[in-house]
């Protein structure tokens, strides 16, 4: 069976098509809340039951408790806040109790019930979630760029949001009835911000051993510059499953979601929205979510004994590498041979050729990955 939703129950805050017009009028008579792209994917998250128990922006008894508990104030696991941040001039005439409506791009696209204004310490939020308040770390420096109060409530969805990848896109309401006609009980749940090398394919095959299927849910939206396009990403993907995974053995679906790089707590949200998409196994990578020095390669591995109740099952596959005298990938579990022997498989390193326009060889990357990469004149952000 794929996994319950978290808390239970999948949220749906959309609203029906007879319900929406009327909605739409009254939302362009309301107090407005611009949102950036970020706060405007985080609704549509919401709405669709991504972020699940979620029905709106945290309110402060949760906020709290997430900050210091890693947890929902009825104890239900969740590691990252999901706030909405507002200068005061723009809530100067709102009061708890009122309707605002959320803009972007110049349109309504939901109605929220105002519940609660309250201040933040943001360096405490940095310090909590990223463990550091560097602000060479990005979620820190896009962290301390933020609005000074937050509004917490539920929220409506009046209208989508458009999506360049719709084709690539599906909901947990989606995922779910499709992994049920596709009879998968066991779903491997794969996170990536990156063009997938051969020691991503290795990890996705060898948790593909163990479950009836695999579920690719590339994170496309805000990344740090040097992160690869989304485009890049997605195309680089569509290759790689099409010449070297079984038919009928991937899901592939890309999330509007930003990367927060908060290392374990992320790596635990990760999963927590996976397990909404019915994933009941997730694949934790080594410094998953991580970047620069600021986490241990093995800390996302750690945070998961905190969790029993998490509800999905972390899948540890080590870290995989072309051993010469094997003559393939292996990883250290199965490899008697001398680090000699072994070709790690560096991102950056890939990333370094890349940029020279050079084609990274086979034995880090499929040939029609690299194709896909340097055909983008610059495949980077």
């Amino acid at each position: 069976m794929v996994s319950r939703p978290h808390g239970g129950k999948l949220i749906d805050r959309t609203v029906s098509s007879s319900r929406r017009e009327r909605l739409l009028d009254e939302a362009r008579e309301l107090p407005r809340i611009i949102l950036n792209s970020s706060l405007a994917a985080d609704v549509m998250n919401i709405a669709h039951g991504v972020y699940s128990p979620l029905e709106g922006f945290m309110n402060k008894e949760d906020y709290e408790h997430v900050l210091e508990e890693m947890r929902l104030s009825n104890d239900l696991p969740w590691t990252i806040p999901i706030v909405l941040d507002v200068d005061k001039k723009e809530i100067s005439d709102v009061k708890e109790g009122d309707d605002v409506a959320l803009y972007y791009n110049n349109s309504p696209i939901a109605l929220l019930r105002v519940e609660e204004i309250y201040k933040w310490d943001k360096k405490r939020y940095a310090f909590k979630v990223f463990r550091t308040i560097d602000p060479e770390h990005p979620g820190v420096f896009k962290t301390m760029k933020r609005k000074e109060m937050l509004v917490g409530g539920p929220i409506d969805l009046i209208s989508e949001i458009p999506e360049p990848f719709e084709k690539f896109r599906l909901w947990p309401k989606e995922t779910r009835i499709l992994f049920e006609l596709k009879g998968w009980k066991t779903i491997a749940a794969f996170q990536t911000r990156n063009v997938p090398h051969r020691g991503h394919e290795y990890v996705q095959k060898a948790a593909l051993t163990f479950v009836d299927g695999l579920f690719i849910n590339p994170l496309v939206g805000w990344k740090k510059p040097g992160d690869y396009k989304d485009e890049v990403i997605v195309e680089a993907y569509q290759a790689l499953i099409k010449n070297y995974y079984p038919k009928d053995a991937v899901v592939f679906s890309v999330l509007r979601m930003e990367m927060r790089y908060a290392g374990p707590r992320e790596a635990i949200f990760h999963a927590i929205v996976r397990k909404n998409f019915g994933a009941t196994h997730f694949i934790v990578g080594r410094d998953h979510a991580g970047v620069g020095n600021y986490y241990g390669p093995y800390e996302a591995w750690e945070i998961f004994k905190e969790f029993p109740d998490l509800g999905i099952t972390p899948l540890f596959v080590r870290e995989a590498f072309y051993c010469k005298k094997c003559g393939g990938m292996v990883n250290e579990k199965i490899c008697p041979h001398s680090e000699k022997y072994r070709i790690r498989m560096s991102g950056t390193k890939i990333r370094e050729m890349i940029r020279r326009g050079e084609r990274p060889p086979e034995y880090m990357m499929r040939p029609e990955v690299a194709e896909v990469v340097l055909r983008h004149p610059n495949p980077f952000v």
